[in-house]
């Protein structure tokens, strides 16, 4: 394969005021499809927040038109090497909030945010005995991949954070405290918040999970499991020297590092799990979504009335033997 046809995955952030983000997102919308480029793009007053995934002469020609624009001058592209797109659309949305954290009084990281640490000072300050890590992602993210030893936040939504660590303010007072995410926009607020909060010692990755993988000096040491990213291809490695699986299976708790999302769309929960228990458990995580009349793997697997019935009934005899 020639080096014109490889694909790549742009992962980025700007904050940088925009004037007008809904025209801007028609806009920026055609000049991808434009492109060919696919991937998922937000866009706010406050900034850009973007991942594309294309050919390397459209993701070239992407970062060199974005970075010839004076508001994204400066704007660092993550690269990854991909097989294929890792999207299957392209979207350019409008938001309110590049990140969601609706906070009454919203942070604004040119004003306030945590110091910015490199992935050696980083990894030098994880081994600091005062100094806890602090996994600013949710949790399913940290399910499958986190550094060794960071605190895991019991929170679906980012916009969750804020009220866990006011909830846990005994794990981090008289702490200095690291933040972490997957590109680094997420700490860019959080880091900031800490800050107004009362913390005085805070500090972030810069440029997140995904540069430090990278990073020649450190190779992702001290990362243990994968890093969940928000494309098609869920997970990506980081630790360079080692793989350690830390995802566990939902249903019989052996390693996995395998997601899918519940079948039943009302649900949609997205939980590690096995090939094998997916299909015994028809890809569903209770027995409410099994049953549920529009669940997806039977639609999917063209199962029978009959056939769903026979798979419930040595479930439930199983289930009751162990």
């Amino acid at each position: 394969m020639s080096e014109n046809e490889k694909f790549r995955v742009l992962l980025y952030y700007q904050y940088v005021h925009i004037e007008d983000p809904e025209e801007f997102a028609k806009s920026h919308l055609a000049f991808c499809k434009e492109l060919g480029l696919k991937g998922r793009i937000l866009v706010a007053t406050e900034g850009i927040n973007g991942t594309v995934s294309g050919t390397w002469d459209q993701t070239e020609t992407y970062m060199n038109e974005m970075n010839n624009d004076p508001r994204f001058e400066t704007m660092v592209f993550k690269i990854d090497e991909a097989d294929n797109h890792a999207f299957k659309k392209m979207h350019v949305r409008p938001r309110a909030e590049l990140v969601t954290l609706r906070l009454e009084d919203d942070i604004n990281p040119h004003q306030i945010t945590g110091k910015y640490l490199s992935p050696k000072e980083f990894y030098e300050a994880m081994k600091d005995e005062n100094t806890v890590v602090l996994d600013a992602r949710n949790d399913y993210e940290f399910d499958l991949g986190h550094f060794r030893g960071a605190i895991r936040p019991d929170i679906e939504t980012f916009r969750d954070l804020p009220d866990w660590v006011r909830e846990n303010k005994q794990q981090f007072e008289g702490k200095k405290i690291l933040t972490y995410c997957t590109g680094g926009i997420r700490c860019e607020k959080f880091s900031g918040w800490l800050l107004k909060e009362g913390f005085e010692d805070v500090s972030q990755l810069h440029g997140g999970i995904v540069t430090y993988g990278k990073d020649p000096e450190v190779q992702g040491e001290l990362w243990d499991g994968q890093c969940y990213v928000f494309d098609e291809r869920i997970a990506v490695p980081v630790n360079q020297k080692e793989h350690t699986v830390v995802g566990r299976e939902y249903f019989d708790g052996t390693p996995c590092e395998r997601y899918v999302n519940c079948a039943n769309p009302e649900c949609n929960r997205q939980f590690l799990c096995s090939e094998e228990n997916e299909h015994k458990y028809l890809r569903s995580c209770t027995e409410e979504c099994r049953v549920h009349p529009r669940n997806m793997y039977i639609k999917e697997h063209g199962l029978t009335e009959e056939e769903v019935k026979e798979r419930l009934s040595l479930l439930q005899e199983e289930m009751a033997i162990n």
